[in-house]
């Protein structure tokens, strides 16, 4: 198993040469995307990944490329490593005949990370310290760190500070499934984010962003009145980037507490695999702010923490469409104008939502009883 651990580095001058580290690493993900663009028109070829590693160590030693020296051997092949992986991605894309583009070049100011291996870093633990390049960094030590530690990821984001992750191997520790209650959830839009069978268990939708809205707009307008290349516009960046990440913080650990107050009170919980593109097309500031689909990715890891079995029910399955008490299908309902219906066959009345929840619910435990 597999675990990051993030922390923050406090504020201090060092960090500069951090920085002057990340923009080497972008000038040399910029020259392999040039050197691949280069080989493509000539030879109409792929560069070979190991062919462009030797290349970047032999042209370390001269002067125009000195800040390759700036990092270390085992970064520049990550750096190809990623340029790689994106070019492979992008062929697969075309033979699934998926709208792509290859990978491009960055602007380095905005490239973000770097990764180093096994060599390049040590970790003090107990004195919450990192050394990177034999330079002394001190971070904000939340938890102890478990497991072995087999990568540091050194990231910045737009306000300048700097994050680490220590990614480390633990034991694999299989936690058998338990019994309890089970629920099913339909995706809401009308202020609730999971909508359940009963309206007690329904999950309202904090919406930080929209909350936040007024002093969003007033920050993109005092941005828009600054000057180009002023500090005056950098510090309005800043304040604008600094208000999006307090609402992402925000909703990042209202979907870590949701997710635990779920798994600890059900055994099952059955949702609907939504495309989560295809909802945005719709509703986009909506479906951004709910973020469900983070919301699903950090529930399905709590749930292998403590038991809790989540199964996703096939997007195409009709789960408004159907009578939830004789199976009776109303192609009508599509339309998500129409928010209740009553059902011509047995005549029960339906809730649009409530419904839904109820045949995910079912249909969940059906897929859970066939795969066992």
């Amino acid at each position: 198993m597999v675990k990051t651990f993030k922390f923050k580095l406090f504020h201090a001058k060092r960090n500069k040469k951090l920085h002057r580290q990340i923009n080497a690493a972008g000038l040399a993900y910029n020259h392999c995307i040039a050197l691949h663009k280069r080989y493509w028109k000539f030879y109409h070829k792929s560069l070979n990944v190991y062919a462009l590693q030797k290349h970047l160590t032999k042209i370390k030693r001269i002067s125009r490329f000195s800040y390759l020296r700036e990092i270390g051997s085992q970064t520049l092949q990550d750096v190809t490593q990623r340029i790689d992986k994106g070019y492979k991605l992008f062929w697969k894309n075309l033979e699934l005949k998926c709208k792509t583009a290859p990978p491009g070049f960055k602007k380095v100011r905005k490239y973000k990370s770097y990764t180093l291996k096994q060599a390049g870093w040590r970790l003090d633990e107990e004195h919450g310290v990192v050394y990177i390049a034999k330079q002394k960094y001190r971070y904000a030590m939340s938890r102890p760190i478990d497991g072995k530690v087999k990568t540091l990821t050194v990231k910045r984001d737009k306000l300048g500070d700097i994050y680490i992750y220590f990614v480390c191997e633990l034991p694999d520790h299989e936690v058998e499934a338990r019994t309890g209650q089970s629920v099913g959830f339909d995706f809401g839009f009308k202020g609730k984010m999971l909508v359940a069978e009963n309206p007690d268990e329904d999950v309202k939708a904090p919406l930080f962003f929209r909350k936040a809205r007024n002093a969003i707009a007033r920050a993109n307008r005092q941005l828009s009145s600054k000057q180009m290349r002023s500090n005056h516009r950098r510090k309005a960046q800043k304040h604008l980037a600094r208000l999006h990440r307090r609402i992402a913080n925000r909703r990042n650990a209202c979907h870590w507490q949701l997710a635990k107050d779920l798994c600890q009170k059900y055994s099952i919980i059955c949702l609907e695999d939504l495309n989560m593109k295809f909802m945005q097309s719709g509703h986009g500031k909506k479906t951004m702010d709910y973020g469900f689909a983070e919301f699903e990715n950090i529930l399905e890891y709590v749930g292998k923490q403590v038991g809790t079995k989540i199964v996703k029910v096939d997007r195409f399955y009709p789960s408004s469409q159907l009578c939830y008490n004789c199976g009776w299908k109303n192609k009508k309902v599509k339309d998500l104008r129409i928010r209740e219906w009553t059902c011509p066959a047995c005549g029960e009345h339906h809730n649009r939502d409530r419904n839904a929840a109820k045949n995910i619910h079912r249909e969940g435990l059906r897929i859970l009883n066939k795969a066992s």
